[in-house]
């Protein structure tokens, strides 16, 4: 599949719970380091030749010099995690996707580092809550965090069981479904 086609994954949980849970912590693009960030990845695509760092390599990225090789490698690493995803939804085990959405976090704290106090107390609080993954969501520098919880355990007040919005319909392998 080429970077730009999409595919239908199947979000069948079986009894698992997706959540959100606000950090409280507000924030705005504009305002936050998420344009510094695009401007690092950028900067560190066109120093190793490529045309997107979903191009590039990790062990070239760690050759790039600080913080760009921290951001190409979020990037890169990220781009892997999001297709171990579709394999996880795809084969019903929601125990990787908690592993997936706990190393995504780590990696948009540790190499993006765009996470703060809030958010890591939020995520925190679901995992205390028993949640199986969290991450931040968005842009990063506060606002929201998505947490998968395991059956029977129940969800914390502070977050907010995820529904289907109005309009959404179950697509089967090859369409939608009559």
């Amino acid at each position: 599949m080429s970077a730009l086609e999409v595919a239908a994954v199947p979000l069948e949980l079986a009894g698992w719970t997706l959540v959100t849970a606000d950090s409280g912590e507000t924030h705005s693009i504009a305002a936050s380091g998420y344009n510094a960030r695009r401007v690092e990845c950028a900067e560190g695509a066109r120093l190793l030749g490529v045309a997107s760092l979903r191009d590039a390599d990790a062990r070239a990225a760690a050759g790039l010099p600080s913080p760009l090789d921290r951001r190409a490698l979020h990037v890169i690493e990220e781009n892997a995690r999001v297709d171990g995803m579709v394999q996880a939804l795809r084969a019903g085990d929601p125990q990787t996707v908690g592993r997936l959405l706990d190393a995504s976090h780590a990696s948009l704290r540790d190499l993006y580092e765009v996470s703060t106090p809030a958010v890591e107390h939020t995520v925190a609080r679901l995992k205390a809550a028993g949640a199986a993954g969290a991450r931040m969501v968005g842009g990063g520098f506060g606002g929201t965090i998505l947490g998968l919880l395991p059956p029977g355990v129940v969800v914390p007040d502070a977050a907010r069981v995820v529904r289907a919005g109005a309009g959404a319909r179950i697509m089967e392998r090859g369409g939608a479904r009559a």
